[in-house]
């Protein structure tokens, strides 16, 4: 089953998403507010993408945090934070059940789905 992860009034994440319909994928859509994340799934993305192709740190949220999280913020600490303040990850995030990609460009997709 194709995941689209994200939050459902981020634009990338309307754009992912109508792209995903309008080519009729099936895909089901988990919203980090209002769904959570769990720690394993956390883990797996970690190890499959990277921390710093994960985490978006020009985010809200990112500027947000305290410093002392911020300046010891690696592989140990990470999952925990982001599980808190899953809006970390940069969106959408999309888990085809054997790769995940972040972010959304239409060439993308369409050679992922192709």
């Amino acid at each position: 089953m194709i995941t689209l992860y994200g939050i459902k009034n981020c634009d990338t994440v309307k754009k992912a998403r109508a792209w995903l319909e309008h080519h009729k994928v099936d895909y089901h859509f988990h919203d980090f507010r209002a769904d959570g994340l769990g720690e394993p799934q956390v883990k797996k993305w970690i190890a499959e993408i990277g921390l710093e192709t994960l985490v978006n740190k020009r985010s809200t949220t990112w500027k947000e945090l305290n410093d002392s999280i911020k300046d010891n913020f690696n592989a140990d600490t990470a999952v925990a934070v982001i599980v808190e303040n899953p809006t970390l990850i940069k969106r959408p995030l999309l888990d085809t059940g054997t790769q995940a990609y972040v972010g959304f460009k239409d060439a993308e997709y369409s050679k992922i789905f192709n």
